[in-house]
């Protein structure tokens, strides 16, 4: 029998063809583009916004604490029901495009308005202003948000592109905290009066995650109808309603449940360190400029180190990585409780270190999800993913909340000293040795009990590449990323 010859283009066509599952660029891109209205969003409230209330609002510690988590509790509150809906979009238009556009184009002006309050007006109207408009804010986030962790899942079904897509999304996330932590504090100090600065930051930061997120709403795939036969669309869904399918979900998914868990306990952590970094460099490192110091100490090894850590998951696979990656932040918290002893430069080391961890505890968590999303739908049936989303973000919100509230507890415990703008204090050294605890131990014993409940997570590589797993197509409307998510 004579064997066929094929022309060399045939052959050059052959060798680039890219497997069904295979990403564009242009898509890993324009999802990638939403962490930065995710890092704005969890990075700048984060690292300033409990030290806008306490020392230029003069709102005592405990009462920011309760601003910040109100509106963290109400979001807990609706990320299930908005999952819900989001699924039902899904199902009714073929897309879930439209909430992440509301989403995108609402949270610049909530943002603004957040850090727009006048000078002169009293505390207890101050903390008011501030807790209404952030509840607006992360109220239009969270629109966003939803569907958008709800995504990775339906753009390709096969474990390493959910890596890469991930991996570059972290990229991203990191550089956009860099860029944020040390460029909306430097925004907020750009002009003499302090709540000018401020005003100016909510205006430029809000107007460039609403960009971020704008770019990533429109890689969320348009199916036709044909492609959405299999999901049948639900019934307008209550809150109640909404919470339990969430319930649901976590009860009959054990990956999912030590997934979630694990990432709860590393958000309430690093929440804690970020709300805590401004103190730290304030009042321990005695120089506003240390905030800087310490993000790009934090934030350059994590965009150096998040491709790193995807070879890593290559090879061991993703839970294997994301344990390894958070005993080395766990480690380098830990080694920050010398700034008790001797507060000093030396601490940008174990900042790198952690930094480091953190490429690794966000990028392969993230990428660990959408694992979890086929499994339940190969075993349970499509059609859940919001409701997946809905359940991680109302958990992530929850860690990063407690991590400000833990803060706030402890800086009321330790009898820290609130002030308006411009005041000038002395803090206790009982307040200055609750900072550094807040911002070494505590997060790496947080990260230690993660470490413990993310050993019930189960799901393996094989378990998930073995033929048996849901094909993209079982996936709600994945058969669509054919169209915009993958490579003809």
């Amino acid at each position: 029998m004579t064997a066929t010859k094929r022309s060399p283009d045939a052959r050059a066509r052959t060798r680039t063809r890219r497997p069904a599952d295979s990403l564009t660029s242009g898509a890993v891109a324009r999802y990638a583009a939403g962490s930065i209205g995710t890092g704005g969003f969890a990075t700048l409230p984060g690292l300033v916004l409990v030290f806008y209330l306490t020392d230029t609002l003069g709102v005592a510690a405990l009462a920011a604490g309760l601003v910040v988590t109100a509106a963290k509790v109400w979001d807990v509150l609706i990320d299930p029901w908005l999952g819900a809906r989001s699924d039902a979009a899904l199902a009714r238009r073929g897309t879930r495009r439209g909430g992440m556009l509301l989403g995108a184009i609402a949270l610049p002006v909530g943002f603004a308005l957040t850090f727009a309050v006048p000078a002169g007006m009293p505390p207890a109207a101050a903390a008011v202003w501030v807790a209404i408009a952030f509840l607006a804010t992360a109220t239009a986030f969270s629109i966003f948000q939803v569907p958008y962790i709800a995504l990775p899942a339906e753009l390709t079904g096969d474990y390493d592109e959910r890596t890469r897509l991930l991996t570059w999304r972290v990229v991203v996330l990191t550089i956009a905290i860099l860029l944020f932590g040390a460029g909306g504090p430097a925004l907020r100090g750009a002009l003499d009066d302090e709540y000018a600065g401020y005003l100016l930051m909510g205006v430029v930061a809000g107007v460039v995650i609403g960009a971020g997120m704008l770019v990533a709403a429109f890689v969320a795939p348009r199916r036709a109808a044909a492609d959405t036969d299999g999901l049948v669309a639900p019934p307008r869904a209550s809150i109640a309603a909404a919470y339990a399918d969430g319930w649901a979900s976590l009860k009959r998914s054990a990956p999912f449940r030590a997934l979630l868990g694990a990432f709860v306990l590393q958000g309430l952590a690093t929440g804690l360190m970020l709300a805590a970094a401004n103190y730290v460099a304030v009042w321990v490192l005695h120089s506003e400029d240390a905030l800087t110091f310490l993000f790009v100490a934090l934030i350059a090894p994590a965009v150096l180190c998040a491709p790193v850590w995807k070879l890593v998951a290559d090879r061991v696979g993703k839970e294997r990585g994301f344990f390894l990656a958070s005993i080395l932040f766990g480690v380098a918290a830990l080694a920050i409780v010398g700034l008790a002893w001797a507060p000093g430069a030396w601490v940008y080391a174990p900042v790198a270190l952690a930094g480091a961890g953190y490429a690794g505890m966000q990028s392969l968590p993230m990428a660990m999800l959408p694992d979890v999303i086929s499994h339940d739908a190969r075993t349970h049936g499509p059609g859940r993913a919001g409701s997946f989303g809905g359940v991680w973000t109302a958990g992530e919100t929850t860690g990063m909340a407690l991590g400000a509230t833990v803060l706030t507890l402890v800086l009321a415990a330790t009898g820290y000293v609130e002030s308006t703008g411009g005041a000038v204090v002395d803090q206790p050294a009982a307040a200055v040795l609750g900072i550094v605890l807040a911002f070494s131990i505590v997060p790496a014993a947080l990260v230690a009990a993660s470490l413990v409940v993310l050993r019930a997570y189960r799901l393996r590589r094989d378990d998930l590449q073995t033929g048996e797993d849901a094909p993209p197509a079982a996936v709600p409307g994945a058969s669509g990323a054919a169209t915009e998510g993958t490579a003809p």
